[in-house]
């Protein structure tokens, strides 16, 4: 099984336990997601930015406004530390150091550069929607030369990365299972809601098949994974 490499700095220091460093654990991850946090230093200061974000084999991609400032520099191979994170339960448990919760993460180190070639760019403009809403751009009005030179993309490859997973619901000591205190898990999940048209729409224009995927009561995180697996399906 691919994993990527062990170092200082991608090592899960506490619970080590918790840790996962291959790429099918990592990656099944970031698919489920489609917003990251971006950190970086400018100046010496750090900042940490909020985005939408997608996986082709072992490179990430993210976009923004070419005005931005987490942009604008990081197009000279700059340091990066994307995160993602998904909250799966609360846990209450019979003491305040065993209240915790469910969770799964990913920090990813790399250098992140600007996205100039001009193939490289147009399949990134067209990646942005069609590896959430598969195959939707072709049904798209074209995008316009403004429209693409206000938009940038940042890649990075994934130099290193790990996982870190907690799944263990309620876990108190031995002897507080005695207590007479109540302790639960309490699962925490992003369902999708009823589709909203635009009151807009012209008539005779319906939702197409494609969207099947983004259904009322879904999670989200499977329509994602989903979306991915078609967009990629070699993973």
């Amino acid at each position: 099984m691919a994993s990527y490499p062990l170092t200082a700095r991608n090592r899960v220091k506490r619970r080590h336990d918790r840790g996962f460093y291959d790429h099918e654990t990592v990656h099944k991850i970031l698919d489920a997601s489609m917003m990251c946090h971006v950190s970086y230093v400018i100046d010496g200061q750090p900042y940490c930015t909020p985005t939408f974000f997608w996986r082709e084999g072992t490179k990430l991609y993210w976009h923004g406004s070419s005005a931005s400032r987490m942009l604008k520099n990081q197009t000279a191979q700059q340091r990066v530390c994307l995160t993602v994170a998904f909250l799966d339960s609360l846990v209450l448990a019979r003491c305040g150091f065993n209240h915790s919760a469910d969770y799964r993460a990913v920090m990813a180190f790399g250098n992140a550069y600007l996205v100039t070639d001009p193939h490289e760019k147009e399949q990134a403009g067209i990646a942005m929607v069609d590896r959430f809403f598969p195959d939707r751009t072709a049904s798209l009005r074209e995008t316009t030369a403004q429209e693409m030179k206000a938009t940038s993309f940042i890649a990075m490859e994934i130099e290193e990365a790990s996982a870190k997973i907690r799944a263990k619901g309620v876990a108190d000591d031995d002897e507080d299972y005695e207590l007479p205190i109540y302790a639960e898990r309490i699962p925490v999940r992003t369902v999708i809601g009823a589709p909203e048209p635009c009151p807009r729409l012209l008539p005779g224009v319906e939702r197409p098949a494609s969207l099947q995927a983004y259904s009322e009561g879904r999670l989200l995180e499977d329509a994602l994974t989903d979306a991915y697996f078609l967009q990629y399906p070699k993973g």
